[in-house]
């Protein structure tokens, strides 16, 4: 490991992201998901206070849906994650292909359709509320990270931003 690798490696430790990420990002997204997840379960299988809408759409239809959305977030996730580790290989660069042709965020929209295809699951109404949390904390941590790439990338992550959606993909 060569000098800048390990300041690099010193300074992510230290809360401090050296692509741009949010230092308590990946803190907040394991805390998050982990009261989402109780919230649904108990809301969804022990109390059921909010289920309501359950029995009126056919499990086929919500399986279906919740499948949907899963395959989405699969492609996302696998694009994205193929994206960023032929970028460890090669010298830093701006991201803009794969999964980051169609939405600047592609990661983070996999996780959100996670918590969308379970809440598709069982209509959990108190999940969905939680939800909307959970959506502005994304989308706090992406508007930090576009911050530092702005400031690392100049005009050519303008050029991109202008070109790419941050969160609902455009489809051609």
């Amino acid at each position: 490991m060569n000098e800048n690798e390990s300041s690099e490696k010193r300074g992510h430790l230290a809360g401090i992201g050296r692509h741009g990420e949010h230092p308590y990002g990946d803190l907040g997204q394991i805390i998050i998901l982990l009261v989402f997840l109780v919230i649904w379960i108990l809301d969804s299988f022990v109390f059921r206070y909010s289920t309501f809408l359950s029995p009126q759409v056919s499990i086929y239809l919500r399986l279906i849906f919740a499948g949907l959305i899963l395959v989405s977030a699969i492609y996302l996730v696998r694009s994205g994650h193929r994206a960023i580790s032929n970028e460890v290989l090669s010298s830093p660069r701006l991201l803009t292909d794969g999964a980051f042709s169609r939405v600047r965020h592609p990661l983070y929209l996999a996780a959100l359709l996670f918590y969308i295809f379970l809440i598709a699951l069982t209509f959990s109404m108190i999940s969905l509320f939680v939800f909307v949390g959970i959506f502005f904390f994304y989308n706090y941590i992406a508007a930090y990270e576009e911050n530092f790439l702005e400031k690392k990338f100049g005009q050519e992550y303008r050029d991109y931003r202008k070109n790419v959606p941050k969160w609902f993909p455009r489809l051609k």
